[in-house]
């Protein structure tokens, strides 16, 4: 396997985990502490691997060239519990995004810094990939690009997706019975946006390109 993907996979591995863990300390600060008694607040990767979004997913999508997203096993959380009903429940969805564009950019950063100081030459022809990058620009841009890409993967509104919840919080009280009868259709919406469409890379794309430009100017 390819150095870089061997990178992605193991910045996905650490991003989707403290995504998921944001999920549970937030709902805990409001009131309800499921994840913490389900045992999902620790850096752990096993209890909270989902075997389709942290290795199906990922690995279809290195076979056919995407990127490597994927998503962990959802924290369990009890909207009853929360103080504020779906008020909390909205803070406690967008946690997970918002921990993976944070950490997308302190990676940013680093990355930067790394590669000004790498010594590294671009090539006359200003073509090159990033694996001929050195390991300590690699590493850091990579989990940038990983983070930045699972962030705005989580906000499409799609179940089991973070966006989905964005969707639900402003919906019509009157409209929810319906949308909850469709929400567990929501995996194979997904599978079939991600490999039967090119909605994916359409959204990624100037995400990744602005990344790019900053790190690597």
């Amino acid at each position: 396997m390819h150095e870089t993907t061997v990178v992605m996979f193991a910045a996905l591995v650490v991003a989707v985990i403290l995504h998921e863990i944001s999920h549970g300390v937030v709902a805990l600060w409001f009131g309800d502490d499921t994840a913490k008694r389900s045992g999902r607040l620790t850096l752990n990767p096993v209890p909270h691997v989902d075997p389709f979004g942290s290795l199906i997913v990922p690995a279809l999508g290195a076979i056919a060239g995407l990127p490597v997203i994927g998503w962990a096993k959802p924290v369990p959380v009890d909207p009853k519990k929360l103080r504020g009903g779906r008020r909390d429940m909205l803070l406690v969805s967008l946690a997970g995004p918002t921990t993976n564009f944070l950490l997308a950019v302190v990676a940013a950063v680093v990355a930067r810094f790394a590669f000004d100081h790498s010594g590294f030459v671009v090539p006359v022809s200003g073509f090159f990939s990033i694996g001929d990058l050195p390991l300590a620009v690699q590493v850091p841009l990579l989990f940038a690009l990983v983070n930045l890409l699972l962030g705005v993967f989580n906000f499409l509104p799609v179940p089991p997706l973070d966006g989905a919840a964005l969707l639900e919080r402003f919906l019509p009280a009157r409209s929810l019975d319906t949308w909850y009868r469709l929400r567990p259709y929501g995996f194979l919406l997904l599978f079939l946006l991600v490999f039967s469409t090119n909605v994916v890379n359409t959204v990624f794309d100037p995400f990744w390109r602005h990344l790019y430009q900053f790190v690597l100017r």
